[in-house]
């Protein structure tokens, strides 16, 4: 089933079509909180952003996009992707197709252009999203995103989603698989920005910064649909 679904352009367009109609229904049947209470009259004066976000916690990402916004996603160019890219598509995101990864590989993955296309796409005034990650190191923020921000100006805004609801897949990145008729948490980080003239030492003091921003929304988007976080014990459950 999987071989076919990597060769058949029909199948994976059925399985990304199927998968945004799902999300669409588990994000309108969900009691969705906010925080800030004010997150988007916060985010409309900063607009264009980078919107980033960790593996596996991406799969919401597109509802948080209001009708008058223009957005594009950075995907990778696998065939495992193209159903998240066709499903983004069908929820009404642009999509940018390339991946982060080290080394060699960054130039064979799309990096560079993609990474290039973010910037012009910020140029032009349209938001662009991207997950944090370290490539297949999960919940480790890399350089990629400080990149962007440094050349194009635009703040960097991390974003958490939780559900109540889930299953967590088995994979690298701790995938959620979100249910519907739960509540969902979205919570924003304060924002991270990159100087033009950053040197090595500001890019590492920003990557950090963006790493400790999107482990407290993280752990806060937890405890507003009422879960334990791995990093802090509840006291509910534990005495």
């Amino acid at each position: 089933m999987w071989r076919r679904m990597r060769t058949s352009r029909k199948l994976r367009t059925a399985l990304g079509r199927s998968m945004a109609a799902y999300l669409r229904f588990v994000w309108r049947s969900s009691r969705v909180v906010m925080e800030p209470a004010d997150l988007y009259d916060l985010a409309e004066v900063q607009l264009p952003m980078i919107l980033t976000f960790w593996h596996g916690q991406h799969f919401l990402t597109p509802f948080l996009v209001k009708p008058h916004h223009k957005a594009k996603v950075m995907i990778s160019r696998s065939k495992d992707a193209e159903v998240n890219a066709i499903a983004a598509e069908a929820l009404g995101i642009g999509t940018i197709r390339g991946s982060g990864a080290q080394g060699r590989n960054f130039h064979q993955k799309g990096g560079l252009n993609a990474t290039m296309e973010m910037i012009r796409s910020l140029e032009e005034g349209c938001n662009v999203a991207m997950t944090a990650d370290v490539p297949k190191i999960s919940r480790v923020a890399g350089l990629g995103v400080i990149t962007i921000a440094k050349h194009s100006g635009r703040p960097i805004y991390p974003v958490a989603i939780a559900t109540r609801n889930r299953i967590l897949a088995r994979s690298w990145d701790r995938a959620a698989i979100h249910l519907p008729f739960g509540k969902a948490a979205v919570v924003a980080g304060d924002g991270v920005r990159v100087a033009a003239d950053a040197g090595p030492e500001e890019l590492e003091a920003a990557r950090r910064e963006l790493q400790r921003q999107l482990e407290v929304a993280t752990t806060r988007a937890e405890e507003l649909v009422g879960r334990c976080t791995p990093a802090k014990e509840c006291v509910a459950h534990h005495g």
